[in-house]
């Protein structure tokens, strides 16, 4: 295996090693796109938390941010 192989999939782990992180995209994959309010109501998370797992998910290009005044709607890429 090369070093570059194990270094993708070490940020694979970290990236999907979070319960928070998956139950995020499940809901971004069914609703197509959601406020910020609405992941931390239906996953039940608090307002940092999920601040934080989307910063996660943005950087890793997997979630897509829209910007609609004060209003920040996500949407799954894929």
């Amino acid at each position: 295996m090369m070093v570059k192989d194990i270094e993708e999939n070490y940020n694979i782990e970290n990236l999907l090693g979070s319960r928070a992180r998956v139950k995020i995209l499940k809901l971004l994959a069914k609703n197509k796109e959601m406020s910020i309010s609405q992941i931390i109501r239906d996953a039940k998370l608090n307002h940092t938390s999920v601040k934080y797992h989307l910063a996660c998910l943005k950087s890793y290009n997997l979630v897509q941010e829209k910007i609609f005044g004060r209003i920040k709607i996500y949407r799954y890429k894929f």
